[in-house]
């Protein structure tokens, strides 16, 4: 095996002409330029150099290694420059898993903060399977968004909270609650109900709020989609509670009402691998998701003091 930092030793005697001249370039004695070289004709098989009055010069082979070392230097150089920008997150790559209400609020304008910022950076977005956390502990996603879940569900990734997203009443237009400002839940406890949430956290959620209020929904209609959701409820077949998030396309023949006493609401989380090892672009994505909510809070979409307090660097967030 020939060695490549030999090889770096011959090129520079080969462009200084000299033993002694590469060793004042390398800063070594000429008496180890000499024995690096003839190591290096060794792993060759093949005289490297000859003399030439009080310099040398290559030989054929010594020529074609030259020629080589240079390639080999220049890719080398390129190699740290790339390290050199991966490690300050100037490029690199993240895969992203994230669920469809989330992509227009917070994904897609994170991913533009990210572009401006980190043009280098490849965000590569794939919409999520119910659950996008076995993809993040097995490394084949960098970072997941979920709806908060049971204690446990988050063994091996570690989560930061971007911001709670709250629940509004949507009522047919001409409910007798349409004009009021808000609705309190339990209000709509005689009401039919149109479902808008797939089993899981989501419903949890609108379940345990209208429990606290005192009863149980009485679900007509199972829609499981909030276009659909807002359809049903336009007919006048029940009222539904459908997150701030999911109403960015409201149907004409519905009202929005926000909900009091209590205020339901959905805890959105960015997780991440809990073994994965620092990455500053995945960090400066998290900032990006950050500003983003922050921005849905300065804009009145999400009410003040919802979403958590910046932390760093990714940090585990529980409860």
């Amino acid at each position: 095996m020939i060695d490549v930092r030999r090889m770096q030793v011959l090129r520079t005697v080969v462009v200084c002409g000299s033993v002694s001249g590469a060793a004042a370039r390398l800063g070594y004695t000429p008496s180890a330029v000499s024995q690096q070289i003839a190591v290096l004709e060794k792993e060759a098989g093949a005289a490297l150099l000859e003399r030439v009055g009080r310099g040398v010069r290559p030989t054929a082979a010594g020529l074609l290694l030259t020629e080589y070392a240079e390639v080999i230097g220049r890719q080398v150089a390129e190699a740290e420059t790339a390290l050199a920008d991966l490690l300050a997150g100037r490029t690199g790559r993240l895969a992203v898993r994230y669920f469809a209400t989330a992509g227009a609020g917070l994904v897609a304008p994170a991913v533009a903060r990210m572009r401006a910022a980190h043009p280098g950076v490849r965000v590569d977005l794939r919409l999520a399977d119910p659950d996008p956390l076995p993809d993040v502990r097995e490394g084949r996603a960098d970072l997941a968004l979920l709806v908060g879940a049971a204690e446990g569900a988050y063994d091996g990734v570690r989560l930061v909270r971007l911001l709670d997203d709250p629940y509004l009443a949507v009522l047919p237009e001409g409910h007798r609650l349409a004009a009021e400002e808000s609705v309190p839940l339990a209000a709509l406890a005689g009401e039919p109900w149109v479902g808008s949430e797939w089993p899981g956290p989501c419903l949890d959620a609108q379940t345990a709020a209208c429990e606290a209020a005192g009863f149980r929904p009485g679900f007509v209609v199972e829609s499981e989609d909030y276009v659909t959701a807002q359809g049903f409820v336009a007919a006048g077949l029940g009222v539904a509670l459908i997150p701030r998030l999911g109403l960015g396309s409201r149907h004409p023949g519905v009202v929005v009402r926000e909900v009091r006493e209590p205020e339901p609401s959905r805890a959105i989380y960015a997780a991440v691998r809990e073994t994965a090892p620092p990455q500053p672009a995945l960090e400066a994505f998290v900032d990006a998701l950050r500003e983003v909510a922050l921005g849905e809070v300065a804009l009145g979409k999400i009410a003040p003091g919802e979403v958590a307090p910046r932390e760093g660097a990714v940090r585990a967030v529980r409860g």
